[in-house]
């Protein structure tokens, strides 16, 4: 990333860089926050932090902006801790490996953290540039938005002063976002029962590779395959036609990313041993013509593995694979009121075989309410048909759009002054913390904006350099032009 450091906008790539060297896990925090602090108090910028850890940073207004209403700019300070099998990366100390691929920003092997890092960069280069235009700033950076918006959820009440806000999180510049679907989680505990290994049987190791996952929200309806749903699918074809007994099974990491990689243990009759390769290699080739376009690299894997001492009893192992395979997941309903939006969905996000149950996590979003209790009771259904124990989390509430939104006229009007036509209005699948600001504060207009970036939630993250330069641009010149109180 060294070749960006001095190119224009040079303060936002030098911060972004600064903020890849400080590990910023969901739920592990402290150190970007104390990164955060020692910037601001550098800065001699007034601090203040709730309970659960939001930072809320005030800049003054800069000479002769003192009579504009101040402007809050907010970004998550957490990212999603993504990394492909074969890559050692211990997101709790290692710094981000950044590299640039042609017009593109990525890591290597991992998330990158432009999902919220460049939002995150972008507020700290306004808090510390003396030469911007504006009102009075309030900059607030919110945490654990990736494991549940937390931060949001429980964000000080009659704290921001601002009434006007942009929120730094979407992923396509010259779009603005005036809302967002809700969300919540639907977990399952699924008991089961095992016995002894057959004395005579072999051990074999199935996996999933190469998928791109991506975020469970915005790249739903993208045909990516979930490594879950092709796990079970092939379990459930091979244990028709040919038997085999599960020792474990495990897929995904994250609530909010399509899942990558799974991976199952069996153990079978070694005279089978061939006929069973076979068939996962048509399986495969049926997959990969299946997915030929949204997953080139889907690869699957069928080696010898040490035997298991306990496998899965004929019936627990039945209903599991029953499970996996009801289990909802995808796109389940189009918006009737605003063209190619995804209105409600589901992810299958992770997989965890334990000493007694399976764990199994999933995530359900949807613009509407009763979508959104569809869909949970959807998943619901299925983990209690099986004879698991399921739950909801609280969930976050949508962000319903305002078209009448006097800082999207604002942002739009810069925009076309800047690059000479109308950015798209859009509202988004994916879950902004803004339905949560919004709920605490009524009165907050607030529209949300950022760079073109693909692949979040993924180590196939990237941040297009040359749309990231029209981002800040475009956010100072919003800055600018906000008009008298």
């Amino acid at each position: 990333m060294k070749e960006l450091l001095d190119k224009e906008p040079a303060a936002l790539w030098r911060h972004f860089h600064a903020l890849t060297q400080v590990p910023r896990p969901s739920n592990k925090e402290q150190k970007v926050l104390d990164f955060l602090l020692a910037f601001a108090h550098d800065l001699g910028l007034e601090t203040e932090q709730d309970e659960v850890g939001n930072l809320l940073v005030r800049k003054p207004a800069s000479p002769a902006y003192e009579d504009r209403p101040a402007l809050l700019l907010q970004s998550h300070v957490d990212m999603v801790c993504e990394k492909n099998a074969d890559v050692q990366h211990d997101f709790d100390n290692d710094p981000i490996q950044t590299w640039v691929d042609g017009q593109w920003l990525r890591a290597k092997g991992t998330t990158l953290g432009a999902d919220d890092g460049i939002g995150v960069a972008a507020a700290m280069a306004v808090l510390s540039q003396k030469h911007l235009q504006h009102g009075p700033i309030e900059s607030l950076f919110t945490v654990n938005e990736e494991a549940g918006m937390t931060g949001a959820l429980q964000l000080r009440e009659r704290w921001l002063k601002a009434r006007l806000a942009i929120n730094l999180d979407t992923e396509a510049m010259s779009e603005i976002y005036i809302g967002c679907a809700g969300g919540m989680d639907t977990l399952g505990k699924l008991p089961y029962q095992s016995e002894p290994t057959p004395s005579t049987y072999a051990g074999f190791a199935l996996r999933v590779r190469g998928l791109k996952g991506g975020h469970s929200g915005d790249e739903i309806d993208k045909g990516l395959a979930n490594s879950n749903k092709l796990m079970a699918r092939m379990l459930g074809q091979l244990a028709q036609q040919l038997g085999f007994r599960l020792a474990s099974l495990a897929g995904g990491n994250l609530r909010n990313a399509i899942p990558r990689e799974a991976d199952a243990t069996l153990a079978l009759d070694p005279a089978q041993a061939e006929a069973f390769a076979q068939r996962v290699r048509a399986l495969a080739d049926e997959f990969r013509q299946e997915f030929r376009k949204t997953e080139p690299a889907l690869e699957i894997r069928f080696d010898p593995f040490p035997a298991p001492e306990k496998v899965f009893a004929p019936e627990s192992q039945a209903r599991l694979l029953n499970l996996l395979l009801a289990f909802p997941h995808g796109v389940l309903a189009m918006s009737q009121g605003l063209e190619g939006l995804v209105e409600t969905s589901s992810n299958l996000a992770a997989l965890r075989t334990h000493a007694d149950h399976v764990e199994v996590v999933s995530s359900q979003r949807s613009s509407l309410d009763s979508g959104l209790r569809m869909a949970c009771g959807m998943a619901r259904a299925c983990l209690e048909l099986a004879g698991a124990e399921a739950w909801h989390t609280d969930g976050y509430p949508g962000w319903a759009p305002r078209p009448e939104s006097p800082m999207l006229r604002l942002a739009s009007e810069a925009h076309q002054r800047l690059f000479g036509d109308v950015p798209q209005v859009r509202a988004i699948h994916a879950g902004l913390e803004c339905g949560m600001f919004v709920k605490k504060y009524p009165d907050l207009d607030i529209i949300s904006i950022g760079p073109t970036m693909f692949g979040a939630h993924s180590p196939d993250e990237r941040l297009d350099i040359g749309a990231t330069a029209q981002f800040w641009k475009w956010l100072v010149e919003i800055l600018r032009t906000v008009p008298k109180a």
